[in-house]
C-alpha cells in the first residue's frame, strides 16, 4: 500500500501518546506469539532460535542484531543522525526487556492451555498488534524500532511507499538465520502458523492500519 507523506507534525502530546501506545503494542504481540509458540514475526521467530543456538537470554538475543541493523539503516542512508540512533536505541531497550517480561509472565498463565483454534486466533493477533504497532510509531517517525526504521526506510527509498514489498524484502535476514540456527540445532522454535500469518500478511496490515487506524495520522520526515 502506497500512501500520502505529510510534513504536518503532531502536538508532543500525541508523540508520546502514540510512542507508548505503539512500544506496548508491539511488545505485547510479540510476547504473545513467544508464548503460545504458534509462530512469531520472523524477527522475533529469528531471536528465538538464536537464542537456542547461543544460550543466552531472549532480551539480549533481541537487542544485539537490532543494534547491528542500526549501522545498516546508517549504510543505506549514508549518514548518521545522533536523534535517529538515540530514538532506536531508546525504544529497543524497553522493548527488549518488555518481550522477555511479557512471554514469560504470558507463559505461567496457562495459556498454551487454551483449545488450539483459540490459540491460533491468539496467535494471529499478537501479529496483528505488531503491525498496528508498526504502523503508528512509522507514521510518527519519532522513535522506531531499528528493524521498522529499516524497512520504512526501503520502503519509501526503493519501493514507492509498498509496505507488503518492503516487509518481504526485510524479511529476508531473519529467514536465513532461522534456516541457518535449524541446520545447527535440528530444530526450529517459534516458527509455526503465526509465522506464514506474518510472513504473508503483515506488511499489507501494516498498510491497512495506516489507512484505518488514526487515520489522520500521516508519515512525516521520510528520508529518501
Amino acid at each position: 500500500m502506497q500512501l500520502n507523506v505529510t510534513s504536518t507534525k503532531p502536538t508532543k502530546g500525541l508523540l508520546l501518546f502514540y510512542f507508548f501506545l505503539s512500544i506496548i503494542l508491539n511488545s505485547i504481540g510479540n510476547a504473545l506469539t513467544v508464548a503460545i509458540n504458534l509462530g512469531s514475526a520472523l524477527w522475533t521467530a529469528a531471536s528465538v532460535n538464536l537464542d537456542h543456538v547461543l544460550a543466552v537470554s531472549l532480551s539480549l538475543m533481541m537487542f544485539v542484531p537490532s543494534f547491528l541493523i542500526i549501522i545498516v539503516n546508517i549504510i543505506i542512508l549514508k549518514k548518521v543522525s545522533l536523534s535517529r540512533i538515540i530514538g532506536n536505541l531508546v525504544f529497543l531497550v524497553p522493548f527488549s526487556l518488555l518481550v522477555g517480561q511479557f512471554s514469560t509472565l504470558l507463559g505461567n498463565t496457562g495459556i498454551n492451555n487454551l483449545a488450539f483454534p483459540i490459540r491460533i486466533a491468539l496467535d494471529c493477533l499478537g501479529v496483528c498488534l505488531i503491525s498496528v504497532a508498526i504502523s503508528l510509531y512509522q507514521r510518527v517517525n519519532w522513535m522506531l524500532h531499528p528493524v521498522d526504521d529499516l524497512m520504512q526506510i526501503v520502503r519509501f527509498k526503493y519501493f514507492k511507499g509498498n509496505s507488503v514489498i518492503a516487509q518481504l524484502v526485510v524479511f529476508t535476514p531473519p529467514l536465513i538465520a532461522i534456516i541457518i540456527s535449524v541446520i545447527i540445532t535440528h530444530q526450529i522454535y517459534a516458527v509455526n502458523i503465526g509465522t506464514i500469518f506474518a510472513l504473508v500478511f503483515q506488511g499489507a496490515l501494516v498498510g491497512i492500519a495506516d489507512k484505518y487506524i488514526f487515520p489522520s495520522l500521516k508519515h512525516q520526515n521520510i528520508d529518501k
